[in-house]
């Protein structure tokens, strides 16, 4: 199957499968499968393991990753969408705020290769401990696993210049065991928008991210 454009900058696909253009030809990062179509390299990315690729799997329509953009990535883990994000943005800075020591390890290798990753071993409940490294980017990007998502979500908004995009993955297992999913993503989605933001979208992510939703808000 040939490798065309997707209405999302930076995003390809082949047959069912999205792919971004490698960064660092030859590399993989979690065992993706390489794709050759003329002179370039591209890595398929799995939306079971990424729910940036499951929010545009489920018809997400906010896209405002470019290859300039300065991108905050709280909850980094092992790079694997970091590593797509690396690719899309390539001109770009990500920095990638990671807690836990183990998956930050394989953060520094990674950002060894791909330079415009800067990795940075940190709490996001704690802006102020990393902002020094950031400065103001163009958007955030949230993926953590733990109660108050969205008030670590608006704390770290202060990041985001005026006009910019905050992307903030709700798990709502994580918030809330006991509640229905949707409640969770719908009071998450109130508490963001009652502090100011515009609401964008908010895509539920199954299936392939059980009890997962993307909220997309634009900061004023």
């Amino acid at each position: 199957m040939s490798v065309r454009p997707t209405k999302w900058e930076g995003v390809y696909s082949e047959g069912p499968w999205l792919l971004t253009r490698n960064l660092v030809p030859g590399a993989t990062v979690y065992g993706e499968g390489l794709v050759q179509s003329g002179h370039d390299e591209f890595r398929r990315w799995d939306a079971n393991r990424s729910k940036l690729a499951a929010y545009l799997k489920c018809g997400g329509h906010s896209w405002e990753f470019r290859e300039e953009a300065s991108v905050l990535y709280l909850g980094a883990g092992s790079g694997t969408t970091v590593s797509h994000v690396s690719d899309i943005c390539r001109r770009g800075t990500i920095t990638a705020v990671e807690v836990a020591s183990r998956p930050f390890r394989d953060l520094l290798a990674l950002a060894e290769a791909r330079k415009n990753l800067v990795p940075v071993l940190g709490d996001a409940t704690n802006p102020e401990s990393y902002a020094s490294h950031v400065g103001f980017v163009d958007i955030l990007y949230q993926d953590v696993a733990q109660r108050d998502q969205e008030g670590i979500f608006l704390k770290n908004l202060a990041l985001v210049r005026a006009g910019g995009f905050g992307y903030l993955m709700i798990k709502a297992r994580s918030q809330d065991v006991a509640a229905a999913p949707r409640r969770v993503f719908d009071a998450a989605k109130r508490t963001v928008v009652g502090a100011g933001h515009k609401p964008v979208d908010l895509r539920i992510l199954s299936p392939f991210q059980a009890d997962h939703a993307a909220l997309v808000v634009q900061k004023p």
